[in-house]
């Protein structure tokens, strides 16, 4: 009785090992679900989403098997997308922007999260630290060559003494690089003054109201201003008022300059790290990731820069031309 006790106990405990192996098999390719949640719609986050699907086709997977939402800019709209992934039971999330980021992370300890275009995943809450996420959260960040870009203005506005820096206030990721701003604008000798946003309806006054207070304005990779950078330099450039911003998009919509970094490369970044998850790496492990300084890229609206009566200097003739 003792010994086919123990040949039952094995055979049960064979099952079990085989159920459960089973149950952490990699899934199909052709099986795999993949949802993809963007804050808004501007240009970055655009490319971020077109350098992921890029990616995620080059290893096989198809586009048909990625479910894009867009939350239009609406706190609300991120938590209902995020409840539909982790319903439908999605195998990867990519979301794009911090607020994407936090609402999903909020619904979820289970499904893979790669984020993008997030400037500190752990002062957003998103990892236990930037270099070993810990959880199941990793990603690419977009954190701005802030020093670069200030002493960008610099050399462009050299009689500049206060600097605006716009911001909305109750996105986490231009909370962050309007301190950085602030901490490179006081070691270049200028005096640095925060103009605050929470609403897009509060956009024209507030950039209105920086008009006779600074004499350059620093505007971050902030997810609402550069929905809105037309309301912000629609102004701003009618009263001699120029703007460095912190991408290339921003500048299209009027602002003068910018080092900014490729979208569509961050976006490939995640997706190569996507790939890597729904292959068995575990996102607990792969640090946060960040764009190489060689994918800088300067450049410069010469249309704005001949309104405002600035010169280019001659270290800068070879900028990217926007505006033109």
């Amino acid at each position: 009785m003792k010994k086919l006790g123990k040949i039952a106990l094995a055979v049960a405990l064979g099952l079990s090992m085989t159920a459960c192996s089973s149950g952490t098999a990699k899934k199909d390719k052709s099986d795999v679900k993949i949802g993809v949640i963007q804050y808004t719609e501007h240009p970055a986050l655009d490319k971020a989403y077109d350098g992921f699907v890029k990616q995620m086709k080059k290893a096989g997977y198809k586009k048909s098997q990625i479910d894009f939402k867009n939350a239009q800019n609406d706190q609300s709209n991120c938590e209902t997308i995020a409840n539909k992934f982790v319903n439908d039971g999605d195998d990867l999330i990519y979301a794009i922007a911090t607020p994407a980021a936090q609402a999903v992370k909020g619904k979820t300890d289970d499904i893979p999260i790669v984020i993008s275009a997030v400037t500190d995943p752990k002062a957003a809450g998103l990892v236990q630290s930037n270099k070993k996420p810990g959880e199941n959260v990793t990603g690419t960040s977009d954190l701005n060559p802030v020093e670069e870009q200030i002493e960008l203005l610099q050399k462009l506005i050299p009689n500049a003494k206060k600097v605006g820096i716009m911001y909305c206030s109750s996105e986490d990721n231009s909370i962050v690089q309007a301190k950085l701003a602030r901490k490179a604008i006081e070691k270049a000798g200028m005096e640095a003054q925060d103009f605050t946003v929470s609403e897009t309806n509060q956009i024209q006054q507030v950039a209105e109201s920086m008009v006779g207070k600074v004499d350059a304005v620093y505007i971050p990779t902030d997810n609402m201003l550069a929905e809105s950078i037309s309301s912000v330099t629609s102004v701003t450039n009618e009263n001699n008022l120029p703007c460095i911003v912190g991408e290339s998009n921003m500048c299209e919509g009027g602002g003068l300059a910018t080092y900014s970094i490729d979208y569509e490369k961050l976006g490939e970044q995640a997706g190569k790290m996507a790939v890597k998850i729904l292959n068995g790496a575990d996102p607990a492990t792969m640090k946060i990731q960040y764009q190489s300084t060689d994918d800088l890229q300067l450049y410069i609206n010469r249309k704005v820069a001949t309104q405002l009566g600035i010169t280019i200097p001659d270290e800068y003739q070879d900028a990217t031309d926007i505006g033109e």
